[in-house]
């Protein structure tokens, strides 16, 4: 009996951990999207299955008993194939589904359905910092009269996609003090991000809140029709009945 965790954020991790410290035999899996992932004390395998049938391949040949989706909320093509998969095979298949952030007084947001809304808000010469990572970078080419900046992890394979853009290297976590010094030094007018929820990466809705800034939030993606938990503790209990 071999637990299948769908990792790749830290509360993945955080479960794994957990589980792998009370004796559940499991296996942690990651896409590969970031270079160097931090260090794991769990059985580990990075990359991706090969598309469906390579999914449902390895599933038979590791004797996965359950699989427990703990992958980031905007991983939707991932979730909703392993959902999908693991009904057919009658697998026992959980997501967890960290809650969404939800704005207070003092913020000043604006929901957008995907990236391509924002060009609907944003004015031209607005300095737009992009935390929503390269894959989507395509989606702002109308806020082509807009002054760019994408933070990511890994240092790009390629030039940024459009003239008006630039990307910024650092690795998480980031405090709430460095981000406030950050945008203040880039001149931010406007901080994109996906509402991932989670304590990890919220310092920069803190700064964005403590300098007033402009915030576009993505809408998730809906989930799975899937049995869901949305805390670590809910995670790992139904980890050790499958594990």
């Amino acid at each position: 009996m071999t637990l299948l965790i769908l990792s790749g954020t830290g509360e993945g991790r955080r479960i794994a951990a957990e589980l792998h410290s009370q004796g559940i035999d499991l296996i942690a899996s990651l896409a590969g999207e970031t270079r160097n992932p931090k260090d794991q004390i769990v059985p580990l395998r990075i990359g991706g299955f090969g598309g469906e049938e390579g999914f449902r391949r390895y599933l038979a040949e590791a004797k996965i008993s359950a699989v427990l989706d703990a992958t980031h909320p905007f991983a939707s093509e991932i979730s909703e194939r392993s959902a999908r998969i693991c009904a057919d095979l009658m697998l026992p298949y959980c997501i967890f589904a960290r809650p969404p952030w939800t704005p207070n007084a003092q913020d000043d947001w604006t929901e957008l359905e995907d990236e391509s809304a924002a060009a609907q808000y944003i004015s031209a010469g607005a300095t737009v910092f992009l935390a929503t990572g390269r894959k989507t970078l395509h989606r702002f080419a109308d806020l082509s009269k807009c002054r760019l900046i994408c933070r990511q992890i890994d240092p790009p394979d390629g030039p940024f996609p459009f003239a008006n853009g630039e990307f910024l290297i650092g690795r998480p976590p980031f405090s709430v003090e460095d981000e406030i010094a950050l945008f203040d030094k880039l001149k931010v007018d406007w901080l994109i991000v996906k509402n991932a929820g989670g304590a990890a990466s919220f310092s920069k809705l803190e700064a964005a809140r403590a300098l007033k800034l402009k915030v576009g939030m993505i809408k998730r993606p809906e989930r799975p029709d899937a049995p869901s938990v949305s805390s670590i503790e809910q995670a790992v209990e139904w980890g050790k009945s499958f594990g």
